[in-house]
């Protein structure tokens, strides 16, 4: 059988190496994107250039976007699945975050993912099948100091529903996860007050792992889940039900 092949974007680390590794492991061929370039050679040699094949390409780019998806095709002749898991923060109070802050985070986060999917859907669309999983956010539902990136992932929201309305008559699914609270280098950062008043607030009285987020992505990347689209799952420990403190 021919190997399927999914590119997964902000490949190299936390959530996306986890997301990599998944896919790896059910013996697809991934074609891991990031532009942290040491990191990406990590990965490969941790995972394998038979099953990882790294490009160093930045979602924000037109060009690099395009030129990704072309030599994809041409090295492998289909593209099964696309996960759009880029993703920057610049946080801050709305009366303390810059024009740059704000255009930084739109940019990757939301632009991004639309020129990977404009990508995505003229080659699924054509191959009448595929499926694209968009990582979005629970802070899609408001948190503070995060404007730019609340207004960043509810776009993505809003863009997989209409991707799923546009593609669903070609076989293609489209469909969001929103993770919450993830045990990453990104909260490990935090100081120990902050992150127990995270912790406490959640449902669960826990943390998320990246691969709590992985398994969630290959469930609706499957096969199996061909009548799922247009829908986020969230993976927050049931912070988005409002549990709070």
């Amino acid at each position: 059988m021919t190997k399927k092949v999914a590119i997964v974007t902000g490949a190299a680390k936390g959530i996306g190496m986890a997301i990599t590794k998944r896919f790896v492991k059910e013996g697809y061929t991934v074609v891991a994107v990031d532009v942290d370039g040491e990191a990406g050679e990590r990965l490969v040699a941790l995972l394998g250039d038979h099953a990882v094949q790294y490009v160093n390409a930045n979602v924000t780019r037109e060009g690099d976007v395009h030129q990704l998806f072309t030599s994809t095709l041409n090295n492998y002749g289909v593209i099964d699945v696309v996960v759009n898991n880029a993703g920057i923060i610049r946080d801050g109070v709305i009366w303390k975050q810059t024009l740059d802050d704000f255009n930084a985070v739109i940019d990757v986060n939301l632009k991004g993912v639309w020129l990977m999917c404009r990508e995505a859907a003229t080659v699924m669309r054509s191959q009448k099948a595929g499926r694209i999983v968009n990582i979005s956010s629970r802070a899609w539902l408001g948190n503070p100091g995060q404007s730019n990136y609340s207004a960043s992932k509810a776009g993505v929201v809003a863009l997989t529903r209409v991707l799923a309305l546009e593609l669903g008559r070609y076989n293609v699914m489209v469909n969001a996860v929103a993770p919450g609270l993830i045990d990453t280098p990104l909260t490990t950062a935090l100081s120990d007050d902050v992150r127990e008043k995270l912790i406490q607030a959640q449902p669960t009285k826990s943390m998320g792992s990246p691969d709590d987020v992985a398994n969630a992505v290959f469930f609706l990347a499957c096969d199996s889940t061909g009548f799922i689209t247009g829908q986020t799952l969230y993976v927050d420990g049931g912070k988005s039900i409002g549990a709070g403190i």
